[in-house]
C-alpha cells in the first residue's frame, strides 16, 4: 500500500469522520496520512481507540513514537494523559490499550534500527523558550539527534513564519488554525486546524498564518532527506523481507 508515498513531494490531510478505517485488532481505528507498506511498515496515521479496546503484546521492530491527542493512552510502563510524546526504539515492546478511550498521532517504522533511545514526555510539564528567530513562537523540544530535530511550537494569533527546512519538514496542528499562503488571498483549502497534517520536503518552503486564537504544532524537521528515508527502518526491514521469500 502506498498514500503520500513520494518524500519528494509536498503532502496535506484534514482528517473527517469518514477517514476513519478499522485496524486488524477490534475497537481500533486509523487515519492514514502516509503509508509506504502494510500492517508493521512505514505508517504516519492518526489512531483512535475506543474505550476498553487494546492491542495485543507486540514488538516494535522499527520504533514507535506517538503524541497523546485526547483520552489517555496506557500500556504496562504507564499511563499517558493528552501531551504525553513517546519514542518507543526497535526492539521495544508494549501491550497498549485505552480503558477510557483516546486518539494519538502515531509514526511507526522510520527510526534508525540501532537507535535504543527511549522518551516518555508529559509536555505540560515542561516550560517552553522563545524561539531567537520568530517573533511571537516558543518552542518546546522533545528529542534532536544527528538525523532529526522534534518539538512542539506554540504560536501566538496572527503571526506569519516561513515554514520548511533544508532536511524536510512534518507540522501536525495539535491545537488552533494554521493557512498557508498560496500566494493569494487565504484560501479555506490552504487552512488547517486540529489534527491536519501537512509535509513539506526538503528545501521546501511556505508562508503560513497563524489563526486568531493561536496553534499549537508539533513539528518534525531533518527527517526527509534522501540518506535519511534510505537507511529509514521501513528500508531494511523491506529489504529483509523480500530477501526471506
Amino acid at each position: 500500500m502506498q498514500l503520500n508515498a513520494d518524500f519528494t513531494l509536498p503532502a496535506s490531510a484534514k482528517p473527517v469522520d469518514t477517514d476513519w478505517v478499522a485496524s486488524p485488532m477490534q475497537g481500533v481505528d486509523r487515519c492514514m496520512l502516509d503509508r509506504l507498506g502494510h500492517d508493521g511498515a512505514r505508517a504516519t496515521s492518526i489512531v483512535r481507540y475506543a474505550p476498553g479496546s487494546k492491542f495485543s503484546p507486540h514488538i516494535h521492530h522499527g520504533g514507535e513514537e506517538f503524541l497523546v491527542l485526547e483520552g489517555v493512552f496506557q500500556d504496562e510502563h504507564g499511563d499517558y494523559p493528552p501531551g504525553t510524546y513517546v519514542r518507543n526504539p526497535p526492539t521495544s515492546s508494549h501491550t497498549p490499550g485505552a480503558a477510557q478511550g483516546c486518539v494519538i498521532f502515531v509514526k511507526l517504522g522510520q527510526f534508525d534500527l540501532s537507535d535504543r533511545t527511549f522518551a516518555r514526555i508529559n509536555t505540560h510539564k515542561i516550560g517552553c523558550l522563545p524561539d531567537p528567530v520568530r517573533n511571537g513562537v516558543a518552542v518546546t523540544p522533545l528529542y534532536e539527534d544527528g538525523r532529526e530535530r522534534v518539538q512542539l511550537e506554540t504560536c501566538e494569533p496572527g503571526v506569519s513564519f516561513e515554514l520548511g527546512d533544508r532536511g524536510g519538514i512534518e507540522v501536525l496542528v495539535v491545537e488552533g488554525c494554521l493557512t498557508m499562503n498560496s500566494g493569494e488571498t487565504a484560501d479555506s483549502d490552504y487552512s488547517f486546524t486540529a489534527n491536519g497534517w501537512l509535509r513539506l520536503p526538503a528545501e521546501k518552503y511556505a508562508q503560513v498564518i497563524v489563526g486568531d486564537n493561536g496553534a499549537k504544532l508539533w513539528v518534525k524537521r531533518g527527517h526527509l532527506t534522501e540518506d535519511v528515508l534510505q537507511t529509514s527502518a521501513f528500508i531494511h526491514l523491506e529489504a529483509a523481507r523480500k530477501a526471506s521469500q
